[in-house]
């Protein structure tokens, strides 16, 4: 399964089996998440065998089995959630092409529970964690938006364009709003997020998403 193969068949999963990771995959992982700390400077992290990020209720209600999350933090700078959008969206379908499941929490999680076992210095700030590991099921599609709800295009959209967009529907957004506006000319590109918040992590996943779609060889961010 490659990355494109992997963002159709990625849906949110909330329970999980008592399966342990591998550590060969865990060690892939950890190592792609270092290539995303090292490139945007950020501290993600990888922690297995906790069942630390939710609590007593959210466990027995909603995130059944949950042993393996990653940490999703960094420099609390201003431009610091599109960085976790950005590499947490390729770290969720990575997580996909091994075979594992995946569930994005920006609010529910355990704030304590997680920071006990974070590396987290003065200044950095954490935003959400990854939920990781083998689905009970395989999640089900969310409900979307449709194209023109969120893009507009001068002129004929290229099929690049229209693939970026469908690219985007298909990233998962806080709280399901698909809070995006994403208008094309030429091949020049500009995406915006309103969605209080979750605008910067949405923003950052909803620009990797498009740029898996479209390719990033066919078209350029602009403001």
């Amino acid at each position: 399964m490659d990355m494109k193969e992997a963002m159709f068949q990625r849906h949110t999963v909330r329970k999980y089996i008592d399966r342990p990771i591998p550590r060969d995959l865990v060690a892939d992982i950890a190592a792609r998440l270092q290539q995303h700390n090292e490139a945007y400077g950020l501290n993600m992290q990888l922690i297995t065998e906790n069942n630390d990020a939710f609590n007593a209720v959210l466990k027995l209600v909603l995130a059944k089995g949950v042993h393996n999350y990653i940490i999703l933090a960094g420099p609390d700078t201003a431009d610091l959630g599109e960085k976790i959008g950005y590499s947490g969206a390729d770290m969720m379908l990575y997580v996909q092409t091994l075979g594992l499941n995946t569930w994005w929490v920006g609010g529910t999680f355990s704030r304590k529970g997680v920071e006990k076992h974070a590396d987290l210095p003065d200044g950095q700030r954490l935003l959400g964690v990854i939920v990781v590991g083998y689905g009970q099921t395989q999640g089900v599609p969310h409900k979307s938006k449709k194209a023109a709800d969120i893009s507009a295009y001068q002129g004929e959209a290229p099929t690049w364009f229209q693939q970026g967009v469908t690219a985007v529907l298909l990233a998962p957004t806080a709280l399901n709003k698909q809070a995006f506006t994403i208008h094309g000319v030429g091949n020049q590109v500009r995406m915006q997020c309103d969605n209080g918040a979750f605008s910067g992590v949405d923003l950052g996943i909803g620009k990797y998403h498009f740029e898996l779609g479209a390719g990033k060889e066919n078209f350029t961010w602009t403001e």
